[in-house]
């Protein structure tokens, strides 16, 4: 009881934090990538069925970390499985379940986002927590998905204060509408391009020729590299920076993490080829995906039809497939939903002070915008 009062109230101290940042998306300030619309809230739980859960944790001077959970239904997702599919960029990271995916194409438990040295303990949560559904008293093996950046600049990732009690929660608070981005959950601590990181998400919608389905992205940003909006370089030098070191520290090394959903009926492999086609969207922020850098991408089907219930296990049946000779829009579509949702995560983060006494600032969204209306640009 005690751990769960302590999350909620991390929680809280979270969206105070938040709602210190007034800046735009970057569709709201009239950056709109690609040729696609986007859904309703142009965020990964366009997706019907998709679920987003985050707790921050705050602790003093010290702590600055936290969790994001995505689940790709609100069921027993170990009983009604989802295809999916994983990529590799650069592997300096961790992603821990990715083997199994590999071989048998499929995710059996929510996906959790969090800092490098907290892994161990947000899957003993995922792991408590598929146990406990009803349904599951006979599971003795559990595929955790659990996905990681290192936040060790702005949190002192050495003193490990995620728990399995903050993934529980993160889980449990798990819902659709709108994504909250930006400096919250497993982005808290992250930092981009130099500037603070965060959480982002994007959505696109592909017209009825193309099958008219939804493709949802979700990104925990903390790598960098030369930034890049809408084809043009965000240099620091070119905007009026506040007197602070870390603000120009843009060491290309790091890691990004994206989540994609889409209710396509797609196979795993399938999936494995939308996967490995957001990293284009990562490129066009900049990124050449360094040696230091750990970029992982996992991407999943919520459509019932492809779905991996106790039934379509026990006996053999037929599946839907989306042919190759009709994946390219859905190509274009996560490659769009990607570079927008980095956008998104730097837009909507906040000034973070962190351990060492230092601060890592906010993109100044205001003058990039000046920048990238300039003459010439």
């Amino acid at each position: 009881m005690r751990r769960c009062i302590i999350a909620i109230m991390l929680m809280a101290s979270a969206g105070a934090a938040l709602a210190n940042d007034d800046d735009p998306r970057a569709r709201e300030a009239g950056l709109a990538p690609g040729i696609y619309d986007t859904g309703a809230l142009n965020a990964i739980t366009d997706v019907a069925g998709v679920l987003v859960g985050q707790v921050s944790i705050i602790e003093d001077d010290a702590v600055r970390t936290g969790v994001t959970a995505i689940l790709p239904h609100g069921g027993n997702i170990y009983q009604d499985k989802v295809p999916a599919g994983f990529s590799q960029g650069n592997g300096y990271g961790k992603m821990m379940g990715t083997t199994q995916i590999i071989e048998l194409g499929e995710v059996e438990t929510p996906i959790l986002l969090t800092n490098t040295l907290s892994v161990p303990e947000v899957a003993a949560g995922v792991i408590e927590w598929t146990l406990s559904q009803a349904g599951n008293e006979s599971v003795r093996s559990v595929n955790a998905v659990v996905g990681e950046t290192n936040d060790g600049r702005i949190n002192n990732i050495r003193l490990r204060a995620v728990r399995p009690r903050h993934a529980l929660d993160a889980i449990e608070a798990a819902r659709s509408g709108p994504v909250l981005e930006g400096s919250v959950g497993a982005g808290m601590g992250t930092v981009s391009f130099g500037w603070k990181g965060g959480i982002g998400t994007s959505s696109r919608v592909l017209p009825p020729a193309d099958g008219g389905f939804t493709v949802g992205v979700l990104v925990q940003t903390n790598y960098g590299g030369e930034l890049t909006i809408m084809g043009t370089p965000v240099r620091h030098e070119d905007l009026q920076l506040p007197d602070n070191p870390l603000a120009s520290a843009t060491s290309p090394d790091g890691s990004v993490m994206i989540i994609i959903a889409t209710d396509a009926p797609l196979s795993d492999r399938n999936l494995e080829r939308l996967a490995a086609r957001a990293f284009m969207g990562i490129a066009r922020t900049g990124s050449a995906m360094s040696n230091g850098s750990g970029d992982y991408a996992l991407a999943f089907s919520t459509a019932e039809s492809v779905r991996r219930t106790p039934l379509r296990r026990e006996q053999l049946h037929m599946l839907e497939d989306w042919p190759n000779e009709y994946m390219t829009p859905l190509f274009q579509a996560v490659v769009e939903a990607t570079e927008e949702a980095v956008y998104n995560a730097l837009f909507k983060a906040s000034d973070v002070d962190g351990v060492n006494q230092g601060r890592y600032p906010a993109i100044p969204v205001q003058q990039v915008l000046q920048l990238l209306a300039a003459p010439g640009r």
